[in-house]
């Protein structure tokens, strides 16, 4: 897929104000300081694109991108911030969990989890309740460019095998960096292979 034109629409704390012209929604999101800013920019090929910030966690709105005047890229608030204060997380937790169970345009999450660490219990603990719920969903690893190839390749197994604790099968697994461009293709022509049997069925 070839982006050619990426640009921002909206952004609200309500799903019911999201856009109605009923495009395909992709929807990214991740712990905060997970890179989810930077990949956005380098998927769209915009570098300004998505906020990127030095504070974890500014986010704190979803916000809707148009690619190709075809679909929309949304970036969700990031979860598990601790110094956001119970309150401010409930609320976060709030719009993520509106979003995700009541937007029927949404088609799928991608979660990005950080390939240096190991598997974290909030981000194991929310693709459970994805499962729970039948949201379909992919992992996105992110940073890639960080580790060397043995090491990588070690910490995404180890990742595999502590799915497959609770999983019957594995979601599509994406590895990316925003610095070198890794899995933009792959990524990208997932969502295009996506809104291609949606226009079938």
């Amino acid at each position: 897929m070839i982006i050619k034109t990426a640009e921002f629409v909206i952004s609200n704390t309500d799903y019911r104000k999201c856009p109605q012209d009923g495009k395909p929604e992709y929807a990214f999101i991740g712990r905060s300081n997970v890179g989810k800013s930077s990949l956005i920019n380098m998927l769209a090929n915009r570098k300004g694109l998505a906020m990127t910030s030095t504070t974890p966690g500014k986010t704190m709105l979803i916000n809707h991108f148009v690619i190709n005047d075809e679909w929309y890229l949304v970036d969700l608030p990031g979860y598990g911030y601790a110094r956001r204060g119970k309150e401010n997380r409930e609320r976060l937790r709030a719009i993520i969990e509106d979003y995700i169970l009541e937007r029927e345009q949404m088609t799928n999450l991608f979660v990005l989890v950080d390939s240096r660490l190991e598997p974290q219990k909030i981000d194991l603990e929310f693709m459970e309740w994805l499962g729970e719920n039948a949201i379909p969903f992919a992992i996105v690893f992110t940073k890639a460019d960080k580790l060397g190839t043995g090491r990588l390749q070690m910490n995404i197994e180890a990742y595999r095998e502590k799915l497959l604790e609770t999983w019957e099968e594995l979601p599509p697994i994406f590895i990316t960096s925003s610095e070198k461009g890794q899995g933009r293709d792959e990524l990208l022509n997932y969502i295009e292979a996506v809104n291609k049997s949606l226009k079938n069925s």
